[in-house]
Parts: structure tokens; C-alpha cells; sequence
């Protein structure tokens, strides 16, 4: 990243509550310190993504298209995309939406009966209606979105935005992920790929899922400390003896993990543990409701990690998107498990201020198609979809871009993934163009040689 470092990872660690770090790091000269900066004032200090893996249909829930609903069962009167399943391209008829939509609040925006406490907070959103993505398939798309990469291995969002911004808290991790994909990439949508390992993201649920009792595995919090830090010292001590010899970046980042898990063993266990939270805040999110707990829980984590200074924290559904067949039943189910906690989290954050500096990200990897699918499915759609932003400086009450009157291509101010990328690094601070690392050879960034900034979106 061209920006001057604000302070390097050694005088953080010398100045950390636990001594220990300024030994295990002492002698280590690191080629650069981790950089620590801003290009221009941010109007974000951290992200919330929430991942809604599988694909939501934009068609049924914020993209209302009457002129589908109008000729529901008819042809599609244009050609569709040549991806298609050959089933789906075969017949190409067209399926309106079985849910209705009404407008809401004073901007009027259209929000299906699918998500009717996510719609009572639609003055809050910037509805990007536009949204395009490269890869048909599950595998290229969740990549596509959390790397800015289809088919190679690559940092994720989240990583770069460790590496470019650090966290605001020495005793957390920058980028945790919650419940992250077990599948289609995988550890890859919380990777540092050639980054340093040290912006890896920290792991805690697996697909979609998060227990009562989560919490950071590994994570050691009843031990004694002075006796961690002795042992903690003797294997620092052999690390920084290997890492003299060999320069081996793994090895600096397990010198790094180390320092900042004993840290986290005082301050992780109090950020997640959600019981002291008020009743009342627990059944904003819904917790204690068998539909919406598991949801829930990882919404009211999200927040106390955005509370904490976590840079960027995602929240992920399981695969459970992906309505081939079975629309109604599959989306009914998905969205109320989510609906309640969604709007929970909107509201919360903003009662606390928050949500000024917070950028919430809503969406899947791609959208659904207006034609049907078998007998009520719909297909993969990454020509034209949708997803929201909330809060971290971006207009509320808007629908930004278009797609055609069925909801099939983007036709308006588009919004490829690379330029989501690009705008949600602008947002906090950051210059896609300039946020760079070098490896094997070459500068590589987020939005490779693409992506331009949605500045329509900027309130």
C-alpha cells in the first residue's frame, strides 16, 4: 500500500500490555512494517457483510418487476444467457414472483413480504439494483465476491482490508469471520493467500452455523497467564531463531498469531459472550426463537465485534440459497431465519450510533433468474441482481442501477464486483488503485486491473 505507515507492528507490540511481545520480536528486521494508513477521510471505520450464500432471487425480494408479473408463464421475449442449465434456456418462460410488494416508508422503496421487517427499514438502504458478477457457478461466484477472483487463489476482501487498515483494537483480530463457507473455496473466502498470514481471518461456527457456546477454537482463556507467557517466551525465543536463519515469512506469521491469541484469551471471552446482553436487545435479533436464534446470535456477535474495533466482520447463511426447484418453500424458510435478525442489527446499530460509521453489505454471490427452473425453481443469475448497503457514508432511501423489466440484465449504472470492492475500500479510506502488494513479481490488489468507485451511492 503507497501510504506512510502510521506505526509499525514492533512499537505496537512493545507498547501491548504483555511484555513478552518486544522480546519474541526483538532482532526480527522485517523487510516493511504492516502498513497502517488512509488516502482519503474515511466515512467507514469497519464492515459488516452479511453473506447470503447461495444466491437470492433480486426478482422476489427488492427488484419489483411488474411487467413479470404481468406476463408470468409467458415467453421470455428475448434470448436468455447462454450459461443456462439447458432445461432453463430450453422453455425460458417466465415466473413471477408468488410473494407481493409494497413500497415502504417515505422514499417508497419496493420490498417483497419475504423480508417484512427488513422492508420497515428500507429509509435506512442504498438498494443496489445492478449488480453483475463473473462465474455461473457457485465455486467462481462466492470466490468472485469474497476475492475479487473466479479462478486463482487470492486474498480476501477482508485481508486486504487488515493489511490496509490494521485493527482498531490490538487485543482482536481485523477480520473475523463468522460461520464462513465450508464449501466453494472454502478457507479461501478468509484467506491471506500470498498476504502476510497474519490478515488471515479468524474462524469462529462453520457453515452457517454458530453454537450457544461459541468461541474461538484454541483459544486457551483459563490458563495462567504468567505461566503462557514463560512458555509463550521459550517458543517465541526458537521462532525468532528460526526466522533469523531462514527468513521464512510462515514462521513470522505464527510469531504474530501467537502474540495476538494470548491477548485475545483477555478480550475475546468478554466480546462474545452474548448473555449479558439486555432481554430486550436479545429479542431485537431474535434470540431464543427457534427460527431466528442460530442468526440471531451471529448478527448480535457481529455487532459486539464492530463495538470492539473489528475492521471487518462477515456472517454467513449456510448453502441454503440455492433454489433449483422448490422456490416458495426454500426462500420462505431461508428469509425468516434471517429477516428478524437482519433488521435487529439495522436498528440496533443505529440506537447506538454506530451505524454512521458502520457499513453494513447485504447480498449472495449472484442472483436468480425471472425465467423458471423445472416446475418452480429458478437458475443461477449473475447478469443482473441485487444487493444492499447500509450505514459508513452511503445515501439512505435510494435504489441505485437498474436491471430490464424482468430482472434478467443489468441496464443502468451497472455495478460489476469489482467496482463493489472497490467502493466499499473508498468508503474506508482506502484507494483500490493504490492498495497494493507486491509477489512473484508483480503488484497485485484487490480489483486486479479493474473497478471503478460507485460515487453515485456517496451521501
Amino acid at each position: 500500500m503507497n501510504s506512510t505507515p502510521l506505526i509499525t507492528r514492533r512499537h505496537a507490540l512493545q507498547s501491548a500490555a504483555c511484555g513478552f511481545g518486544a522480546l519474541a520480536l526483538n532482532g526480527i528486521a522485517t523487510a516493511a512494517s504492516l502498513p497502517r494508513g488512509l488516502h482519503h477521510t474515511p466515512r467507514a471505520k469497519r464492515v459488516i457483510f452479511l453473506f447470503m450464500q447461495g444466491g437470492p432471487s433480486q426478482v422476489d425480494t427488492f427488484d419489483y418487476k411488474p411487467k413479470l408479473q404481468e406476463l408470468d408463464g409467458k415467453k421470455l421475449p428475448f434470448a436468455p444467457a447462454k450459461n443456462l442449465d439447458p432445461s432453463s434456456a430450453s422453455q425460458a418462460k417466465l415466473l413471477g414472483s408468488p410473494w407481493k410488494f409494497q413500497q415502504h416508508g417515505e422514499a417508497g422503496l419496493w420490498g417483497s413480504e419475504l423480508f417484512p421487517e427488513v422492508s420497515k427499514r428500507l429509509d435506512d438502504l442504498c438498494v443496489i439494483r445492478s449488480m453483475q458478477s463473473k462465474g455461473q457457478s457457485h465455486g467462481q461466484a462466492v470466490c468472485m465476491i469474497h476475492t475479487g477472483a473466479d479462478n486463482f487463489v487470492r486474498p480476501s476482501i477482508g485481508s486486504w482490508i487488515s493489511y490496509g487498515l490494521g485493527s482498531e483494537n490490538a487485543d482482536l483480530p481485523a477480520f473475523v469471520s463468522i460461520s464462513p463457507p465450508a464449501t466453494h473455496g472454502g478457507p479461501r473466502n478468509y484467506g491471506s493467500a500470498f498476504l502476510p498470514a497474519a490478515h488471515q481471518g479468524t474462524t469462529v461456527g462453520r457453515s452457517g452455523k454458530l453454537g450457544k457456546d461459541a468461541t474461538f477454537r484454541f483459544l486457551n482463556a483459563g490458563a495462567d497467564a504468567a505461566d503462557q507467557s514463560r512458555k509463550l517466551d521459550l517458543l517465541q525465543a526458537m521462532n525468532r531463531e528460526h526466522f533469523e536463519r531462514t527468513r521464512h515469512a510462515p514462521v513470522e506469521g505464527m510469531i504474530q498469531s501467537m502474540e495476538l491469541a494470548f491477548r485475545m484469551q483477555r478480550e475475546a471471552p468478554l466480546v462474545m459472550d452474548i448473555e449479558n446482553e439486555p432481554a430486550h436487545i436479545k429479542a431485537l435479533y431474535g434470540i431464543g426463537d427457534a427460527v431466528t436464534d442460530n442468526y440471531g446470535r451471529q448478527c448480535l456477535l457481529a455487532r459486539r465485534f464492530a463495538e470492539a474495533g473489528v475492521r471487518y466482520i462477515q456472517v454467513s447463511t449456510p448453502n441454503v440459497w440455492d433454489q433449483h426447484s422448490e422456490l416458495v418453500k426454500g426462500h420462505t424458510k431461508n428469509a425468516a431465519a434471517v429477516d428478524r435478525p437482519i433488521a435487529g442489527l439495522l436498528a440496533d446499530l443505529k440506537q447506538r450510533g454506530l451505524l454512521e460509521d458502520t457499513l453494513v453489505v447485504w447480498g449472495g454471490e449472484f442472483g436468480r433468474t425471472p425465467i423458471v427452473q423445472g416446475a418452480n425453481g429458478r437458475d443461477h443469475n449473475p447478469q443482473g441482481f441485487t444487493m444492499w448497503m447500509a450505514g459508513g457514508g452511503v445515501k439512505s432511501g435510494i435504489a441505485y442501477g437498474e436491471t430490464d423489466d424482468f430482472g434478467y440484465y443489468a441496464v443502468k449504472d451497472k455495478v460489476h464486483m469489482h467496482d463493489l470492492h472497490a467502493t466499499i475500500l473508498h468508503l474506508l479510506g482506502i484507494d483500490h488503485l493504490k492498495l497494493t502488494y507486491r509477489y512473484a513479481g508483480r503488484d497485485f490488489r484487490l480489483t486486479d486491473v479493474y473497478g471503478e468507485v460507485v460515487h453515485g451511492i456517496f451521501a
